[in-house]
């Protein structure tokens, strides 16, 4: 039950990346010593500095955030990539073709793909994964509108759905379309353990809470892939520590969200590269309110935290300038984002107003904000503490763990929490955190964690999800940014671009890979530090 609660949050929203929204796109530039026009050397050893470990590895059972894909990835492949223009694209699937009414896709399998272990990739493993995702605790609730998997032929299976799902492939490049051997299924512990895929890397060896280390897979069906010999993903969870260890030669890259570090490090553009997220691949920074509970399920309370809160000064003193502030969960760039006015802008006078207003009929406006004990996060938590005090609420501060965070959220013992998310490819991917049919009452498992009911908002998640046109669904999600910002449930304050990758110079090919159709695929994607894929990481001689 508890990797079941663990699992809900990272679906619906919170700190760290779910595998149900699945991977979205970035866009992030380079800055630093290029790769065009050098040719990739075969060989060498990687030393990448991660934030955090893993819960696990395996991909039915256990909990996927950024970090888990960084070491994961390399090893276990999915059905189904993102490209570099936020498309879904086929990776181990050869295609995948729906029906009239999108309530069914066809998927065709890549022939000749076997995993490490000498087993061959065919319909029948691709349903014996489908299925055990169908089937799990942790990850049911993704595949909850598919009927049924049944094998077509050798290399093909048809998955059956109860409603139209014109999304449904941008699920497939998660955790939930990650295939694995039958060995694997049938015994989840080891495979939590020693992965085993059809990547380019297989596993070697694991110290929990210290490093994992991957090797080259002789038989990668992608051939002349990948070009290390090996990496060892270092567990160093304290961000000043990752930068230091870098700096020192003892890590050759690291991920992280610190604007010091991007500013640090991109001056340095003989010594260091950075690659940053952007439009979509950043995900937002916001304060989750329980619109279930007092005060907060009185909107004026909502919007007079909304109107106290000076989005730019977050970006200024939290970001050196690097970001933009968010009014809703797509960024400027996106070609699903749409101008409103309708997003309470700063007023301290308005919001100061509707706090007395709401105080003179049920008394003061007292609340507490859960925030995860780390330094950086809790300036940003002290930061919103003043400004909702000048507003006139009497606002408190409770540290827990991020397992403790995500399950008071869920169940609804919260009143204020701190949340980066919104991380879908498609925007279908927040159907379940956004939508009413999944708010309960308080105490129960709520994977829409605000416990917002609005009919309008839930009938415009409906119909993104089943309609195939792209105008019809641009529409659609036009309604849900403008009830987002009516009734807000989220404070959004800004789009995360400081997530980055910081490399040396001798390291190559960081986010610079292609699809198996030769497309280019997104660069780096995750929440809140970015991960990317290896395959096409190489290292300089010189």
């Amino acid at each position: 039950m508890r990797r079941f609660k663990i699992f809900v949050a990272l679906a619906v929203s919170l700190a760290v990346a779910g595998c149900s929204a699945g991977p979205r796109p970035g866009t992030g530039a380079a800055s630093g010593p290029p790769s065009a026009g050098a040719s990739p050397v075969a060989g060498g050893r990687l030393v990448y500095g991660l934030s955090a470990d893993a819960a696990g590895f395996n991909p039915v059972t256990d909990q996927f955030a950024a970090q888990t894909y960084s070491m994961v990835s390399p090893i276990v492949e999915s059905l189904v990539g993102i490209g570099a223009d936020g498309e879904w694209k086929a990776n181990l699937a050869e295609s995948l073709t729906p029906n009239t009414d999108s309530d069914e896709w066809t998927i065709k399998i890549r022939p000749g793909i076997k995993f490490s272990n000498g087993d061959a990739l065919d319909a029948e493993v691709v349903k014996a994964n489908l299925e055990a995702q169908k089937a799990s605790p942790l990850t049911a609730t993704v595949f909850g509108p598919v009927k049924s998997v049944t094998v077509a032929d050798p290399l093909t299976v048809k998955v059956s759905l109860s409603q139209a799902w014109v999304a449904f492939p941008n699920y497939l490049v998660s955790q939930v379309g990650m295939m694995v051997p039958r060995a694997s299924l049938a015994d989840p512990k080891k495979a939590s353990r020693e992965p085993v895929g059809t990547g380019p890397f297989v596993f070697k060896e694991y110290t929990a809470g210290s490093r994992m280390v991957v090797a080259r897979n002789p038989a990668y069906w992608r051939t002349g892939l990948p070009y290390l010999d090996e990496i060892e993903f270092r567990i160093l969870p304290d961000s000043q520590t990752r930068a230091q260890t870098l700096e020192a030669g003892g890590i050759d890259a690291m991920g992280t969200t610190r604007d010091d570090d991007i500013t640090k490090f991109g001056a340095m553009k003989d010594a260091y590269g950075v690659r940053r997220v952007a439009g979509m691949g950043a995900p937002e920074y916001t304060f989750m309110l329980n619109t279930a509970k007092p005060p907060f399920d009185d909107i004026r309370v909502r919007k007079a935290l909304a109107h106290a809160t000076d989005r730019e000064a977050f970006a200024t003193t939290l970001r050196a300038g690097l970001t933009e502030v968010a009014d809703g969960p797509w960024s400027k760039d996106s070609k699903w984002y749409v101008p409103g006015a309708d997003y309470p802008a700063f007023d301290l006078a308005k919001a100061t107003a509707l706090i007395k207003e709401v105080e003179a009929e049920k008394g003061p406006i007292s609340f507490t904000v859960l925030s995860v004990p780390d330094p950086n996060t809790m300036q940003g938590i002290e930061l919103a503490q003043d400004m909702w005090r000048k507003a006139g609420a009497d606002v408190s501060i409770k540290q827990v763990d991020q397992a403790d965070l995500v399950n008071r959220a869920i169940v609804g013992d919260y009143e204020v929490s701190i949340s980066v998310g919104f991380t879908s490819a498609d925007p279908d991917g927040e159907y379940i955190r956004l939508h009413q049919s999944y708010a309960q009452d308080l105490g129960k498992i709520s994977l829409n964690a605000t416990r917002l009911k609005d009919t309008e908002l839930s009938n415009a998640l409906d119909s993104g999800r089943s309609n195939p046109q792209e105008e019809t669904r641009k529409q659609a999600y036009a309604v849900v940014q403008q009830r987002l910002r009516e009734l807000v449930p989220y404070i959004f304050i800004d789009h995360m671009t400081t997530g980055s990758v910081v490399y040396k110079s001798k390291v190559r090919g960081i986010g610079e890979h292609k699809l198996p159709d030769g497309s280019p695929g997104v660069p780096l994607t995750g929440t809140p530090t970015p991960y990317h894929p290896f395959t096409f990481v190489w290292l300089s001689p010189s």
